[in-house]
């Protein structure tokens, strides 16, 4: 694979780097100290500055009023959000946006879409089944309405909200919940995966508004609104399901890809500022990361670091190349996930080590980093879920 990142890449980067510049970690309560969530809603005004840099449409095509880039391109960008701890749902709306424009009705994608880019419209997906231990499709059902004829309507409505509306055209019932929604409370669509009575695997979009979907409140790791979405009968638009055969999981391994990166660019910031303090921590008159057991700590997470970046691009490559491998490219997210899971959570135990009682000084925002690697670590399961689908990877597909 080749490294080189290309300039239409590299020049995401940049426009990302100024939105994110003026964003502080320290924007919302902390976590340590709010019994519930930290806010009741995304950051509105930075929502805003990434829809006006063409952030939010990067990975759309130019139909859509995007740029047509590729994962690898919302990977980086996605690095530097996780550096200031953004709260906003990059990852979610992009992926969804990005599942839609691939594998969707082309009706409702040219509604949706052109109103994502915009920064009009928040999509988030639920990926954690009713435990977050179980395939997330097998939660919940989605079968023929017996009210309905099943034919497609692909008849454009005036205000795009209005798609997927209960009444003409509905062909679908969805039935179950989905815990652990990130932003769902925010969102204006959900992304929901789901079992045909076949047993098929589908992609059903919900309006969060929709008569049957109910929210409760769930408060994430890092302290952010997070939802158990419970769908009881809710109706939808042939049109608002995906039944293109492996689409659930190319948005499932595109949202894991994404959360590589984030924990990438979370712990390049950690280690950052680990290495400012322990180069001004002073005892017996010397700065402690010039002592030998300090110094080693630090090397030893830079090659973490470095692991998950380069298993990071691997995934992120193969999913926009498609190019084959010795394995299938869920075996390279595995790997990817793996590293970023154990390294995020390496690098923050270890900055914490570093820093003495100052990590858990909530004026000081390494803690919140630490509640945020804690969450990204377990976000699309944990390092074991990976080694263990690696392990049934190599056993079906044996090297060499």
């Amino acid at each position: 694979m080749d490294f080189t990142f290309t300039e239409e890449q590299q020049a995401a980067v940049e426009a990302a780097r100024a939105v994110f510049s003026g964003v502080e970690p320290d924007g919302v309560p902390s976590p340590a100290l709010t019994p519930g969530a930290v806010a009741e809603d995304i950051d509105r005004p930075l929502w805003a500055q990434l829809a006006t840099g063409d952030l939010l449409g990067l990975t759309l095509a130019p139909e859509h009023g995007g740029a047509g880039l590729d994962p690898v391109a919302l990977c980086l960008v996605l690095r530097e959000a996780a550096k200031v701890l953004a709260r906003v749902p990059l990852l979610e709306t992009c992926a969804v946006a990005m599942s839609l424009q691939r594998d969707g009705d082309p009706g409702l994608a040219a509604e949706l879409l052109p109103r994502v880019g915009r920064g009009e419209l928040v999509l988030t997906v639920g990926a954690n089944g009713r435990t977050g231990h179980d395939a997330a499709e097998l939660a919940v059902t989605a079968l023929r309405d017996s009210n309905s004829s099943g034919k497609n309507d692909r008849s454009s409505s005036d205000d795009s909200s209005d798609a997927g509306h209960d009444g003409d055209g509905s062909a679908w019932v969805l039935d179950g919940v989905q815990s652990g929604v990130p932003w769902a409370h925010s969102a204006d669509w959900i992304a929901v995966p789901a079992h045909t009575a076949d047993g098929r695997a589908v992609l059903a979009l919900v309006r969060r508004t929709a008569e049957g979907v109910t929210l409760a409140e769930q408060v994430s790791t890092s302290g952010e609104l997070m939802a158990e979405v419970r769908l009881d009968g809710v109706r939808i638009e042939d049109r608002a399901l995906i039944g293109t055969p492996g689409a659930w999981e190319w948005l499932r391994a595109l949202l894991t890809t994404g959360t590589c990166a984030l924990a990438l660019g979370l712990g390049e910031t950690v280690l950052s500022m680990t290495s400012e303090y322990t180069g001004k921590r002073e005892q017996f008159g010397f700065p402690i990361a010039t002592f030998q057991s300090v110094a080693v700590q630090a090397a030893d997470r830079y090659i973490d670091l470095r692991a998950m970046e380069v298993t990071l691009w691997q995934a992120a490559w193969r999913i926009s190349t498609g190019t084959a491998g010795a394995l299938p490219v869920a075996g390279d997210i595995a790997v990817a996930k793996i590293w970023a899971a154990d390294g995020v959570r390496r690098i923050v135990q270890t900055a914490q080590h570093l820093h003495g009682g100052f990590g858990a000084d909530t004026d000081y925002p390494l803690h919140r980093f630490h509640a945020w690697a804690k969450q990204i670590e377990l976000s699309l399961g944990p390092a074991a879920a990976h080694e263990e689908a690696l392990g049934d990877l190599l056993a079906a597909h044996p090297l060499g």
